[in-house]
């Protein structure tokens, strides 16, 4: 991955995409499976906004039943079912508890009829799924006893039984992200980091490319394309307002929402949901409160999520200290038995996601219902010109889709969508990861622990050779670093080519280092120095980069 910022001004391209999250990525890999020249730009690193605070879990839209809404069911377990194709090292099922008590809308039969029924009209949710630890299964009720085997501290008192439905997880949202960006620089997109689009160059009425600073190098330059695709998320509207030449409409309503983890891992796989304090003003049929979830992932829980209307900026979003511990009182509230407090919180995640037509006060809150596309050739007279605001992690790769085949229209070329549901991405050419596993512990084990083999493996799927063999690593490649399972080669590894600008690169999107929780004061100043070797920097710059790092996490 080179950074060549000559390479986006020095010839014109069919499309240049705004934005490096999981819509811009999965867009520019659209686009290039398509054939077309390809620009991407991303005015951070990428994936460091919304797609980096994802609640990491794909939604196969089983909470649709409530709504009647079978399209949108049905387009959530397609983009479920895809990623979990192209990219299984990445992916996996996720089981998910419910618990019941007594009966009717919380009993054991009216959410057994709803899982079934959703089982039912997914009936090809496996179609094309070539790792067979990759296919979601039926959802199954469980009595009593069952349950409390799974969660112990649960209250016991009128619980029925339960029932456990599966949908996805993502191990690492932010080498997912890179996963897309890479298989599309593979396949010749021009793309970078720290390139922020100022402006929309247009003439005669219709976009023709995007002025763009290089925040690096503090240099200014154009990009030249026939159709341009803001996919910048919550930035979007910025963008266009800064850029004073369409007319989009109404404002959008957003949501932040914000999950966090502890450092607790209950002895479950299975995550669990628990009724909070609000309900769900649109659902046709629904128990009397949406669920809160506990989520095991990596060593941590997951916890939330929270939903809330905000009109910030979305450079400025963050999670106050009293807001963690109104959503800690909820959960103590839900299951009294957990206990948690601020000192278990190791870090927090929010981003603001478009949401649905709430009043400022209303406590239980509508949903957004779709991402928005919008063609500015209709809804301003700006032709070459498209916007796609995204509503859900999950649902990128098919928005993408969606959001090329207008392009194309824009292009006039032939509508043909390319199959991104079932083409591998970087690292995710594999039939069966459990297989692929065994085989490098057999391998690599004498050398490397266990758990490091197994993160390595989840983050690099097929390319992990790339890391253990990167011989610029010296003699302590296969070094873990401090209490992590990240390996000193991997740190090399991504600063020679991952595309790493600042410690924050690194620490948090590149590794493993510091996407639950911080690895320790030795470990981030290790990376920092190493750093500074690579990129001369200085001892005052090196401090600056420690302390943007310590600032990204919780303190209570």
């Amino acid at each position: 991955m080179d950074r060549d910022i000559a390479k986006l001004s020095d010839r014109d391209f069919d499309v240049v995409v705004i934005g490096g999250g999981i819509f811009g990525a999965c867009a520019a890999w659209d686009a290039c499976l398509r054939g077309y020249s390809v620009a991407l730009i991303e005015k951070d690193d990428f994936c460091s906004g919304v797609s980096a605070n994802s609640f990491k879990v794909v939604h196969g839209g089983i909470r649709y039943i409530q709504h009647g809404d079978i399209i949108r069911l049905r387009a959530s377990c397609r983009e479920r079912s895809a990623l979990l194709r192209v990219a299984p090292h990445l992916v996996k099922p996720l089981p998910i508890l419910i618990p019941t008590y007594g009966h009717g809308k919380s009993g054991k039969a009216f959410l057994g009829a709803g899982m079934y029924l959703y089982d039912l009209l997914t009936l090809d949710r496996n179609r094309n799924t070539r790792d067979p630890s990759r296919a979601i299964p039926w959802s199954r009720l469980l009595g009593r006893d069952e349950v409390l085997g799974e969660f112990p501290g649960l209250q016991q008192q009128g619980l029925t039984g339960g029932a456990i439905f599966n949908d996805g997880q993502i191990y690492n949202p932010t080498r997912l992200v890179l996963s897309f960006v890479k298989s599309a620089m593979d396949r010749g997109a021009c793309i970078a980091n720290y390139v922020e689009a100022t402006d929309i160059l247009t003439a005669d009425g219709a976009a023709v490319g995007v002025r763009a600073h290089d925040r690096i190098n503090d240099e200014s330059f154009n990009i030249r394309a026939k159709v341009v695709l803001n996919a910048s998320g919550p930035w979007a509207e910025r963008l266009l307002e800064h850029a004073d030449v369409v007319d989009h409409g109404p404002e959008i309503t957003y949501s932040r929402d914000t999950c966090f983890l502890v450092n607790r891992r209950f002895s479950s796989d299975c995550a669990i949901a628990i009724q909070g304090q609000t309900h769900d003003p649109d659902a046709l049929l629904s128990r009397p409160a949406r669920h809160l979830f506990l989520v095991p992932w990596r060593n941590y829980t997951l916890v939330g999520v929270w939903h809330g209307v905000r009109t910030a900026e979305p450079d400025r979003i963050t999670v106050e200290v009293g807001e963690i511990q109104a959503y800690l009182d909820e959960i103590n509230w839900a299951c009294p038995s957990l206990g948690l407090t601020l000192a278990d919180v190791t870090m927090w995640n929010a981003g603001l996601v478009p949401f649905g037509e709430n009043d400022p006060d209303q406590k239980h809150l509508s949903y957004g219902k779709r991402s928005h596309i919008i063609d500015h050739s209709v809804s301003d007279g700006m032709d070459n010109l498209v916007t796609l605001i995204g509503i859900r992690y999950t649902m990128a790769r098919g928005d993408a889709e969606k959001a090329m085949d207008l392009v194309t229209s824009k292009l006039g070329r032939d509508q043909i969508s390319p199959p991104t549901d079932i083409e591998p991405v970087s690292g995710g050419d594999i039939d069966d990861f459990d297989g692929l596993l065994r085989r490098v512990i057999d391998t690599h084990g004498k050398h490397c622990d266990r758990a490091v083999l197994t993160a390595l493996v989840h983050n690099y799927g097929t390319r992990y050779e790339d890391v253990l063999r990167y011989d610029e690593a010296g003699p302590d490649a296969s070094t873990v670093m401090g209490d992590t399972t990240t390996l000193k080669a991997e740190v090399h590894y991504a600063l020679e080519n991952e595309m790493v600008s600042r410690l924050t690169d690194l620490v948090f999107r590149r590794t493993d280092l510091a996407t639950g929780g911080h690895p320790g004061d030795d470990v981030l100043r290790e990376c920092a120095q190493i750093m500074a070797r690579e990129k001369d920097w200085s001892e005052d710059r090196i401090n600056h980069e420690i302390l943007e790092v310590n600032a990204r996490f919780p303190h209570f």
